[in-house]
């Protein structure tokens, strides 16, 4: 017991909050962020016509297949525009067939830790300066779009779309979190047409069960533009879809599991198309193997299968992938950090393949 003047003081109170946090630092807000980087009105008209296009493709009224394609995650945002401006040339040589877009990925699911992307360690050195992330994110979709090539990617963090959001064209709720109310919620209230993965056990009915979910009206806790937290309340995204990547038994693109796939969206009586991912589980993460899951992709649509809306594909400068953490001055120009991609040159060949089967 302490006393102080001749008088008993209590002991001081146990902390019970903040244990293990070692820093807590404030992000700007969406709003500031969003006029730091602002989008012009030609910008946003391309974002907006861009959605609309892959819409007409997930209803059928633009026969043309939906490819998303590019590096598994960007880290060098120079390589990452080198890669943007030939793709817009490869997009108009097979426009009459495809529609390209460009994977544009910022944020990394980690089953246990590495490098988690762009925004949140944008010197890649472990620093996780965040709001350079953001601000470095946003800058190069912006120049992306500029280019006048539609964005994809895939939103981890349910904070970030407030950033980000406005400019990217579609998105998708990766295997890790297609089972994660928190997801399903952000995404019923997200602009764009959104793909929910199956599971990394290779599980499709959570996706399923998650594109239910995101049609349908939600509330649930998020951040307001000002960066204050809120009771967000949506209407539903009605432009979801299923994407078919493979999991822990083995691929997924085989007809009879595509098949499969399309019952059971049937029986949920969600939209009956789906996209199946080249890479990923149904490729074995090897990126060779992955033009021949492409090339077989094509063939079913090609076939007659029109329930298969698209493709996902990723694809780099350079072939495979390089070790990392390294030393950046060692780092290969153009190759990922992350999962292995195909190279530019297999990149142009199997699309232009695929806009001559088609």
């Amino acid at each position: 017991m302490a006393y102080l003047n001749g008088k008993t003081m209590s002991p001081a109170p146990p902390q019970v909050t903040d244990l293990h946090v070692v820093q807590n630092v404030p992000l700007p807000a969406p709003a500031f962020l969003l006029s730091e980087v602002p989008r012009s009105e030609e910008q946003a008209r391309f974002v907006a016509e861009s959605r609309e296009a892959i819409r007409a493709i997930l209803t059928g009224k633009d026969p043309r297949f939906l490819v998303i394609v590019g590096p598994c995650s960007i880290h060098d945002t120079k390589a990452g525009r080198d890669y943007a401006e030939r793709l817009k040339a490869l997009a108009a040589e097979v426009a009459d067939k495809l529609y390209l877009v460009m994977r544009v990925y910022f944020e990394k699911p980690r089953t246990t830790v590495g490098w988690k992307g762009l925004i949140m360690d944008p010197d890649l050195d472990g620093t996780d300066k965040i709001p350079k992330g953001l601000q470095m994110a946003r800058q190069f979709l912006q120049e992306v779009v500029e280019l006048g090539v539609p964005t994809a990617t895939e939103f981890l963090d349910p904070i970030t779309p407030q950033y980000i959001a406005d400019l990217v064209s579609w998105a998708a709720i990766g295997a890790r979190t297609s089972e994660s109310q928190t997801h399903r919620q952000m995404a019923s209230g997200l602009s764009m047409p959104l793909g929910f993965k199956n599971t990394i056990s290779g599980d499709v009915k959570a996706a399923v069960n998650g594109i239910g979910a995101a049609t349908s009206p939600q509330t649930f806790l998020g951040v307001s533009e000002q960066g204050v937290a809120s009771a967000v309340t949506t209407s539903g995204n009605p432009d979801c879809h299923l994407i078919l990547r493979g999991g822990e038994a083995g691929p997924n693109f085989d007809p009879g599991s595509v098949q499969a796939a399309i019952e059971a969206l049937n029986a949920a009586q969600l939209p009956p198309y789906v996209m199946i991912d080249a890479s990923h589980a149904n490729c074995g993460k090897d990126c060779t193997r992955m033009p021949a899951v492409f090339e077989d992709i094509v063939r079913q649509r090609a076939g007659g299968n029109s329930g298969i809306i698209g493709a996902m594909l990723e694809s780099n400068l350079v072939a495979a992938n390089q070790k990392f953490p390294q030393p950046l001055e060692n780092l290969t120009y153009g190759q990922s950090i992350t999962d292995q991609c195909i190279d530019w040159e297999t990149t142009v060949r199997i699309l232009h393949e695929a806009a001559a089967a088609l």
